[in-house]
């Protein structure tokens, strides 16, 4: 316990009803629109998180729609020293759920719905951190700003639009991700891959919602085949899928449903797409041109391998292993199109990925269409910040921890010097990116406690 954990009890019915208004919005990335780049449920969410520090006493401003800024910086300072990064975007709810994503649903002492810990929830925590200092007298040498985003899950154009708009501080953490410290993240590439893919009796393929999960649902349309035939070669596999088949008009629909995780962990998930591909190419089609197609993307992609092995991409390090997922696929126009999301460890770079990718499709007339990535991220555990984080988590948890490195991606990935500090703890099983993701409700008080000590400690 610290010096703030009673006054932010104090404050939990307004944290927790201040996460209940943003998760409300569904701030999906959508259609752009003037002074809206991501749409207008994010720009809705960064006009209430606004709202809210204003009411709190902070200086605040919207940079064109792109992110949103609360500053609290001490009589007679004259600098930032640290900046909190949070993001407010979401991924779609997608299928599963217990309860209404898009409604905080409470119930034994957890908050449930899309955002509540990736990064809503902590980005509430973040703000009546800063509330807890401000209004604890606490005497800063040096300002605050929490910076708020809706791009995270989408690539992170609102930091890029941030950098030529405004100064970082020096010292950036985001709560996007895990304690204690994470300062080691994989490298990340994306891969759009097309072939042709002619006319036949698969009449299309559709799969998957982001790039960066484990896809939960995938469905084809097929002729030429009875519902009872394709029940029964659904029934001979045992890849830990579920299938709906029913005829339609016609035709027979496949609905192929698995478990989503995140990409950078792909094996707590079962992805839908392969598993869809793996009965298609069990069907017995009159011609096996389309089927043939999808076995080479299989051979690269086997279902319920995800270590890069089929590629020529397995690897690992002291930091880790590679990971790639098959997470979207369409078909249209003659061609077949799908996409993945690849985790690659520190000792290696996203040009070194490209040319195991690109050996791994020669002559297979699967060509890469798209290749965007990151290299990977790290900062020296000797530093400043990061002894300072530590610091606080051993004093508030008892635990002598060390930095860690993660597969995934955090919002700082991209920011020199920058950790992420926070909010999961080791063990549980948020469901972020998944159905029914929660946080506790203590867990929200306990993050915002625990930042508010964070700031006295490198602000103080």
């Amino acid at each position: 316990m610290n010096e703030f954990d009673d006054f932010i009890q104090t404050q939990k019915d307004e944290m927790t009803a201040l996460l209940k208004d943003l998760v409300e919005i569904p701030s999906v990335m959508g259609e752009t629109s003037d002074g809206e780049p991501f749409g207008k449920d994010c720009f809705a969410a960064l006009e209430l998180i606004t709202d809210a520090a204003e009411k709190l006493g902070f200086r605040t401003f919207i940079r064109d729609g792109y992110y949103a800024v609360a500053d609290c910086v001490p009589e007679g300072c004259d600098d930032i020293k640290l900046g909190i990064l949070c993001h407010l975007d979401v991924v779609p709810a997608g299928d599963g759920w217990s309860y209404e994503p898009f409604k905080c649903t409470e119930k034994d002492g957890k908050l449930y719905g899309r955002g509540t810990m990736d990064d809503k929830g902590p980005a509430v925590s973040a703000l009546y951190a800063v509330y807890a200092v401000k209004q604890n007298a606490v005497r800063l040498k040096h300002g605050v700003r929490l910076i708020f985003g809706t791009n995270e899950e989408n690539g992170s154009a609102d930091l890029e639009y941030y950098s030529t708009h405004d100064t970082m501080p020096p010292l950036v953490f985001t709560p996007d991700a895990e304690y204690p410290v994470i300062n080691g993240e994989k490298g990340m590439v994306r891969t759009t891959y097309t072939s042709d893919f002619p006319k036949g009796e698969i009449v299309s393929i559709h799969g998957g919602q982001v790039i960066n999960a484990v896809p939960s649902a995938a469905c084809a349309v097929i002729k030429g085949l009875s519902k009872e035939a394709v029940i029964g070669c659904s029934e001979k596999l045992d890849n830990s899928c579920l299938y709906a088949i029913d005829e339609d008009n016609g035709t027979v629909k496949i609905e192929c449903h698995g478990k989503s995780a995140h990409a950078s962990l792909p094996d707590s998930g079962i992805n839908a797409i392969t598993g869809l591909l793996e009965l298609l190419c069990s069907l017995p089609l009159d011609d096996f041109t389309q089927q043939e197609v999808l076995k080479k993307i299989l051979r690269i992609y086997p279902h319920g391998k995800t270590n890069g092995e089929a590629l020529g991409a397995k690897m690992q390090d002291s930091h880790g292993a590679l990971t790639s997922v098959l997470s979207l696929i369409h078909t249209e126009n003659g061609k077949i199109v799908f996409s993945t999301d690849t985790r690659f460890p520190l000792s290696s770079t996203k040009e070194e990925i490209f040319d195991k990718f690109s050996r791994a499709i020669m002559d297979s007339g699967i060509e890469i269409t798209g290749y965007i990535g990151s290299q990977p991220h790290y900062t020296d555990e000797n530093s400043e910040l990061i002894k300072a984080l530590l610091s606080v988590y051993e004093l508030r948890t008892g635990k002598k921890s060390r930095p860690i490195t993660i597969g995934g991606g955090t919002y700082v990935h991209e920011i020199d010097g920058g950790v992420a500090f926070g909010a999961e703890r080791s063990g549980t099983d948020y469901h972020i990116h998944g159905a029914d993701e929660f946080i506790p409700i203590d867990e929200l008080l306990d993050n915002a406690a625990m930042f508010a000590q964070a700031i006295l400690e490198i602000c103080g």
